[in-house]
């Protein structure tokens, strides 16, 4: 399945992304505050894709000029999230390329997943979370109307080996009609 919005695609990863993906997944600032350590090799960025981002609802995000794997997006269905037990509810998370940071990319992404999400897959609930600090990812969810819920103290980061503080935050189906409309 593919999605489009007025500047991206989001489509399914492929092996023939593993070059992009570790252009911008090796940048220490884009996967360490995200929770997971910047890709060391190719062979690193493609061992994601075969065995991570092959998810039913992974999605790279892509610029509609040419189509390239910048970042990724996706809902975790239950059975792949610590925060629900539910069919009709996921969690989602996020990450872009830092070359693209501050564009209004992301926010863009996460609306149509959060379309996606509720009239295509039948979501009720849509759970979203960051650590402390990653202000990026806390801003995007604000802006995109996610209600912060709850802070968890130390809370196992496995891929960084250590304990942090996580932020979990919201957004129902009876939310995203009222700001979207139900279209």
């Amino acid at each position: 399945m593919t999605m489009e919005t007025e500047r991206l695609v989001l489509r399914r990863w492929n092996e023939n992304d593993a070059e992009d993906l570790y252009q911008y997944a090796s940048d220490p600032d884009v996967g360490p505050i995200a929770g997971w350590p910047a890709h060391k090799s190719i062979a690193e960025s493609l061992s994601v894709i075969k065995n991570v981002f092959n998810g039913k609802e992974a999605y790279a995000v892509c610029l509609k000029e040419n189509k390239k794997a910048i970042g990724a997006i996706e809902l975790k269905l239950n059975g792949h999230t610590d925060m629900t037990e539910r069919d009709d509810e996921c969690e989602m998370g996020f990450w872009l390329g830092k070359p693209f940071w501050g564009r209004g990319i992301i926010p863009e992404a996460v609306r149509e997943m959060l379309r996606h999400a509720f009239e295509d897959c039948g979501m009720q609930k849509v759970w979203i979370g960051y650590y402390e600090g990653n202000e990026k990812s806390k801003r995007v969810q604000e802006k995109c109307g996610f209600k912060f819920q709850w802070k968890s103290e130390n809370v196992d980061v496995p891929l960084m080996h250590e304990k942090r503080n996580g932020y979990v935050s919201l957004m129902t189906q009876k939310d995203w009609e009222k700001t979207h409309g139900g279209t």
